[in-house]
């Protein structure tokens, strides 16, 4: 193929990809010159006669690879949002030639011989600030990559790599099938009952466009307790919901139980090869927690006041079914969210349903979000329709600078579809870099149900949390103001980068941004305050359940992590496993099933929190003292916001994260905050 829009930089506004001239037909010629490319690049280094200086190997590899980056980040965000068994088919080939690609590049020795001489005599270079931890970065990424192993150890990591790769992209293909097939088809209104109207009208059109007219159809989202587990007043199609929710991945047409087995085995294998008695302890090194004890004192200290916290809450909860004249039986898992509702209903008199019609997509974005944003860093933001991304549903916006200058783009991927992968998340498709000359270019992809044509999109407030959060991220990348894209937005630390987006869900519920969003969609009416103040004690409610189903899936993926190399067998159930594992960590509560299972747990077997699902709450911390600081300090809160950015977003991994946090706070975090908020002091 001699004409491919991924082979030159795009000249659209801010390199946008031109998704109007690519098609599925591009990816493959396009990764595999590619790899072509960057391999000749690093030849060119290894090749010179030169002796090693920073610029003629750091720099030229941070130079490498341009058109495989390119297609790298337009695809990997497509397979995720947008696939079909064309790209399903390419992902499949492409991961495990991608794996041996980046094995050819940090098992090269003439190329670690050159980073290792750097580094080695990174005394005397002279150099300071970025550049050296640049060469430091490097150093570790090649020796943790295998560049000290021998030939022979080499080579079977090469094998474990490849087949990692497969498997990964293979549970994330098996997931998002599953996840289709589990969608739940009703067939009459009684079944819809306790449903708005709206998302009433919502599953029907669900199901028309599925091809069961006449019918409702709930899709899952990628958790375990489905949000409309709250509403459905059916019982019985509350278990059934429930039901195909947790069994995704198992059973009899499951696969994945079995291939997260071989996965965890597989990973565990390749850390004792490189000489670490688990993965979840080769995993946290590079990370801000550095040892796997660290984690368990950490996540240890939580279990017991949590499990608590949720006891207490299913003692109230079963008083309120008891109460009820249809309420006599025992509380189930399938039973929680809809009685957590109807208790906090009655306690705080705040209606989830109620609260709709003042969170409507298009108020939430502008008024809230962004005028949040701008009140806080000083940024504008305007939609640029004569841009387009990668799906009609997809909106670009440009976003600028308090002095008017122009910072990049930001794409909004908000209603869930077939072809899109559960969850939410952010995905780069530019970087910034002033090496490059490149300034980011970012996509939030969230899963939020897409009304009938014409209808407004009216959020739940779990949905308004998640555009905050998406959008911290997106202010991550947006932000940063780095040389080298090694260290660019969210390159940092897995338990680092959660900080910022949590951080920035704060804003969601501040007086002065909820006013200027939260109106009701047909009169403009201001949410009423007493309705606030009932909202945010209302929050507090069900937080030990929170804290339980967070914990026990972040227990699940350390058990998982923490199989000693030596002990490593695909040969395990999966579901007997995760069953030991919940009861060891003192989780195993039948009323409380973790946020993720092993056959759906997407993060850690199809992501890269494998053995990082800790870092949510590890971030909290940092998130919760930061919180603290924005609420007490008594400067302008433009103030707090430009120390905010300039001390930790702006700079990506280019310092060490806890370093930077702790000259932001000028001290070290602490995890009172966080336990204050969670309820955990008692």
């Amino acid at each position: 193929m001699t004409s491919n829009p991924f082979f030159e930089r795009s000249t659209l506004p801010y390199e946008l990809p031109a998704f109007a001239e690519i098609g599925d037909e591009h990816y493959l010629p396009a990764f595999e010159r590619g790899m072509v490319e960057q391999l000749g690049e690093i030849a060119a280094i290894t090749a010179s006669e030169e002796p090693p200086t920073f610029g003629n190997t750091i720099v030229a590899l941070e130079s490498s690879g341009a058109l495989l980056t390119r297609v790298s980040n337009v695809f990997f965000n497509i397979a995720g949002s947008d696939s079909n068994a064309r790209t399903e088919a390419i992902e499949a080939e492409i991961s495990p030639r991608l794996a041996a690609h980046r094995d050819a590049i940090h098992l090269d020795p003439e190329l670690f011989g050159r980073v290792e001489s750097l580094y080695e005599r990174r005394a005397d270079l002279g150099l300071e600030g970025e550049q050296a931890r640049l060469l430091e970065q490097y150093y570790l990424r090649f020796v943790r990559a295998g560049a000290r192993l021998d030939a022979a150890q080499q080579e079977r990591l090469r094998e474990l790599n490849a087949q990692l790769a497969s498997a990964a992209t293979e549970f994330g293909q098996n997931n998002l099938a599953a996840t289709n097939a589990a969608t739940l088809v009703l067939d009459s209104a009684e079944e819809v009952a306790g449903l708005a109207a709206a998302a009433v009208a919502a599953a029907a059109e669900n199901a028309r466009s599925l091809g069961h007219d006449g019918k409702w159809a709930l899709s899952l989202q990628n958790v375990s307790n489905q949000p409309v587990l709250a509403e459905l007043a059916d019982r019985e199609v509350r278990r059934r919901m429930l039901a195909v929710s947790l069994g995704r991945g198992f059973g009899d047409t499951g696969r994945n139980g079995p291939l997260a087995a071989r996965i965890a085995a597989l990973r565990a294998e390749r850390a004792a090869l490189l000489g670490y008695p688990d993965h979840a302890s080769y995993a946290v090194e590079d990370q801000t927690a550095k040892t796997a004890p660290a984690v368990e004192e950490m996540l240890g200290r939580l279990v017991a006041p949590a499990v608590a916290n949720a006891e207490r809450e299913a003692d109230e909860l079963a008083v309120a079914m008891r109460a009820d004249a249809t309420g006599t039986a025992e509380l189930r898992s399938w039973d929680w969210q809809f009685w957590s509702e109807r208790v906090r209903a009655e306690r705080f008199s705040v209606d989830a349903e109620a609260l709709r019609p003042y969170l409507e997509l298009e108020r939430v974005l502008w008024d809230g979000v962004f005028f949040a944003a701008g009140q806080v860093y000083g940024i504008t933001v305007r939609e640029r329709d004569d841009l387009i991304g990668y799906h009609p549903e997809v909106r670009v916006f440009e976003v600028f600078d308090a002095d008017g200058a122009a910072l990049g783009l930001f794409l909004g991927d908000f209603f869930t579809r077939p072809s899109k992968r559960g969850g939410a998340w952010m995905n780069e498709l530019v970087s910034q870099s002033r090496l490059l000359g490149q300034r980011p270019v970012v996509v939030n992809n969230l899963n939020i149900v897409k009304p009938p044509e014409g209808e407004p999109a009216l959020l739940t407030w779990d949905n308004v949390r998640t555009l905050f959060h998406e959008f911290g991220h997106a202010l991550h990348g947006l932000f940063s103001d780095v040389t080298y894209p090694f260290f660019a937005g969210t390159e940092v630390p897995r338990d680092f980068v959660e900080f910022p987006s949590q951080v920035n869900e704060m804003w969601m519920a501040r007086p002065e941004i909820l006013a200027n969003y939260a109106k009701h969609i047909d009169t403009g009416e201001q949410i009423p305050a007493a309705l606030v103040e009932r909202l945010a004690a209302a929050e507090r409610f069900g937080e030990g359940f929170r804290t339980v189903e967070y914990l026990a899936a972040a227990l699940l993926d350390w058990a998982w992590h923490r199989i000693p190399g030596a002990e490593a067998t695909a040969d395990v159930d999966a579901e007997e496993f995760e069953a030991d594992a919940l009861s060891k960590a003192g989780l195993a509560l039948a009323a409380i099933p973790p946020r993720y299972r092993t056959g759906y747990f997407a993060h850690i077997f199809a992501g890269g929190y494998a053995a990082g699902y800790y870092s949510y709450i590890w971030s909290e911390v940092l998130d919760a003292d930061t919180v603290q600081w924005f609420s007490d300090s008594a400067a302008p809160i433009r103030d707090k916001g430009e120390a905010f950015r300039r001390e930790l977003l702006a700079r990506g991994g280019s310092v060490d994260p806890l370093e930077a946090f702790e000259s932001f706070r000028g001290r070290a975090p602490e995890i009172e905050p966080l336990l204050i908020r969670r309820g955990l002091t008692a």
